[in-house]
């Protein structure tokens, strides 16, 4: 069994990490004297994935929207019962979830670990599924999507997807809608099953103090396939570089206004260090220009237009790359407004340097703090283990990032025709 070790000794840090035989990979970060151990399984596939060629097959399989969801709930099922009651009887934690690109699968606990492990090797590698069980599934999913279609925060968000891409299946729901999940059945949930679940798509994280050569001899013991698969072709329509709608609104029973803004980028580097320099840049423009520190946020905070649930995020994947950022608002056309504003000026004026390495600072001491954590580190480490970095390669790209990368990233990002906005106004 090889076993490589990366030491970050900067930061007194250790990467262990394993490849089985079959293409699957995991890490070991090693965190001395915790009690708590947190464990994450992932594959390479989430909600965009919705046409592909499966390996050794040359046709496009296209399956419905919200499959990966679904699977994902399916996969707890199991013939001898709930593989989520299971992981209580031990004492643990479990979870899952589905985004754009991923499907992780996830526990913490404090002891029985390696019972604990062996159920969530066991959980996504013996997918049990039966038609009585999708139509029972069908049902639930339903509900959780007519929960969605009311929830003002996810119309918003998708609303504002809707607006930003034309084509790309990032617009749509996670979940579905109930006219794509009453399309599936037990025969596509195999097939996308057999095609995205094997081990050599799939990851995995651990976190914890924990022996690590028993760690890897245990993993290695308990992957049922021994050989590699080839690469799973996916298929992704044309997205043009404008955006589908610059403005959408929908209404729904709510007492404050909800918007959500955000650029579409002209540029999308989805995998390789290139893409952790484009999303630190982005990153810290949107804390430069929007943080609670900023002359902005702290205007409009002072005059009751925002309030401080005020969020940004910079999402990036190979298809598709975008800014986004919002809150309830008394006044959402004013926020927009004040934030064109605003980056019309640093258009022209540019940003203060000072305040750059201030926030440079600050966002790379949240970063060391994260380490603390276990919970943390599991998520962010998986969250990019399929993009050809991993997670420690941001503290360096943090020390190279200099004043003049943000203004080449600021002119080439915050675009205003590639701005996207929209708001959820009460009836």
């Amino acid at each position: 069994m090889i076993i490589n070790t990366i030491e970050y000794k900067n930061i007194n840090e250790t990467l262990y990490v394993y490849q089985h035989k079959s293409g699957f990979k995991a890490f070991f970060i090693p965190k001395k004297g915790y009690s708590k151990k947190y464990v994450a399984i992932t594959t390479n596939y989430g909600s965009i994935d919705n046409a592909f060629i499966a390996p050794g097959e040359k046709d496009i399989t296209k399956v419905p929207h919200g499959i990966a969801h679904f699977l994902e709930h399916k996969l707890f099922e199991k013939e001898d019962g709930n593989a989520m009651e299971k992981f209580s009887l031990l004492g643990s934690n479990s979870n899952a979830y589905t985004t754009f690109n991923q499907t992780a699968y996830l526990f913490s606990c404090t002891e029985k670990f390696n019972e604990n492990l062996q159920l969530l090797l066991k959980t996504v590698q013996s997918p049990f599924f039966t038609e009585q069980g999708v139509e029972t599934e069908k049902q639930i999913i339903t509900q959780e999507i007519k929960m969605y279609q009311d929830n003002a925060n996810w119309r918003v968000l998708f609303n504002f997807l809707d607006a930003l891409y034309k084509n790309n299946p990032v617009k749509f729901d996670i979940v579905g809608t109930i006219e794509s999940i009453s399309e599936i059945n037990k025969e596509i949930l195999y097939k996308c099953y057999n095609t995205f679940y094997h081990p050599s798509n799939m990851a995995m994280i651990v976190v914890g103090d924990i022996n690590y050569k028993e760690l890897f001899k245990q993993i290695d013991e308990n992957i049922k396939t021994f050989s590699a698969s080839p690469e799973i072709k996916r298929i992704f329509p044309i997205e043009p570089h404008e955006l589908n709608k610059k403005y959408i609104e929908q209404k729904l029973e709510i007492s404050t206004p909800l918007f959500q803004l955000g650029f579409k980028d002209s540029i999308v580097i989805g995998k390789g260090i290139d893409s952790v320099k484009r999303e630190v840049a982005v990153k810290l423009l949107l804390s430069m220009i929007f943080g609670k520190s900023s002359k902005l946020y702290n205007n409009l905070y002072g005059e009751g237009l925002i309030n401080n649930h005020f969020k940004f995020d910079y999402l990036l994947d190979p298809n598709y790359a975008f800014s986004i950022l919002g809150v309830e608002s008394s006044d959402p056309e004013v926020v927009r407004n004040r934030i064109i504003e605003e980056l019309d000026r640093i258009k022209y004026k540019g940003l203060n340097r000072k305040d750059f390495e201030r926030i440079k600072r600050s966002v790379y001491g949240k970063f060391l703090q994260m380490l603390n954590s276990v919970d943390k580190i599991t998520y962010n480490f998986i969250s990019v283990c399929f993009k050809e970095v991993n997670m420690f390669d941001y503290l360096e790209v943090y020390n190279g990032m200099s004043y003049e990368n943000i203004m080449e990233v600021f002119n080439n990002h915050f675009i205003l025709n590639n701005m996207a906005f929209s708001v959820v106004n009460p009836v």
